[in-house]
């Protein structure tokens, strides 16, 4: 497994927020968090690849929106935010050395944060950042995959409320979808008490996840998983999480 990531932006405090209140970041904090979170993908089995050609973005450590890698090809995202829209040039040769290249072109929208693979499902998040166009696009570019679009509301993306777990169940957080398309799915509640916590990443079939989310930690352990957290309270100040940190490439 390729775990692709990006060293935070010194300018990171411009980051856009949509769903939480802004506050000031931490930069070395974030170095720090971010190295720890390296760490913890290198002991599941992850060998890195760390890129810098987005520094300047602010928002560009969240590399995870830039692409979707299915087996078949990287499709370069059409990033919905403005100030984000120059981050996937930046990872675009990276992904070339592992499969083919697609792109979705504007007015089509898609983030890779919207986008969720369950074996040959697509699960795509209707947002503020991704659009009718952009699934439908994602659709023609991806055949084989059957795309199913989830409204997602009060939250930044699909993901920020819902992931794949090893067993092929999804982890929500309920409030923040519509759970009709997903009645064909194993379904496994975060606690509500912890919003964001349905946001982790699966590597080498463990569950890497932000250590404040201590009763969703809980839930998974007793489901029989295997789980490691750790501290990323500076990526959430800017609507962070585990996914969004790193395109994985198997």
């Amino acid at each position: 497994m390729l775990a692709l990531l990006h060293v935070p932006s010194p300018r990171m405090n411009e980051c856009v927020v949509s769903f939480v209140e802004r506050q000031p970041i931490d930069l070395a904090l974030v170095h720090q968090q971010h190295a720890n979170y390296c760490r913890l993908l290198e002991e599941c089995g992850a060998t890195l690849t760390i890129l810098r050609e987005n520094s300047d973005y602010p928002d560009c450590v969240f590399i995870e929106d830039t692409a979707i890698v299915l087996d078949e090809l990287a499709i370069i995202a059409a990033l919905g935010a403005p100030s984000r829209r120059g981050e996937a040039a930046g990872v675009e040769a990276t992904l070339r050395e592992h499969r083919p290249i697609a792109r979705i072109v504007p007015p089509a929208m898609l983030e890779g944060g919207d986008v969720l693979r369950v074996g040959k499902q697509l699960l795509v998040g209707v947002t503020t950042r991704s659009n009718a166009r952009g699934i439908e696009a994602l659709a023609a570019l991806a055949p084989g995959y059957t795309v199913i679009p989830v409204r997602v509301r009060g939250c930044l993306h699909l993901k920020s409320a819902c992931s794949a777990l090893p067993d092929g169940r999804l982890l929500i957080s309920k409030d923040y979808l519509d759970l009709e398309p997903l009645a064909g799915f194993g379904l496994l509640d975060a606690p509500p008490q912890e919003p964001g916590a349905a946001n982790i990443v699966v590597c080498g079939g463990r569950i890497c996840m932000p250590s404040a989310h201590a009763r969703t930690a809980e839930l998974l352990s007793q489901q029989g998983f295997e789980v490691h957290s750790t501290d990323l309270s500076e990526f959430a100040k800017a609507e962070g999480s585990a996914t969004c940190l790193s395109i994985l490439i198997p």
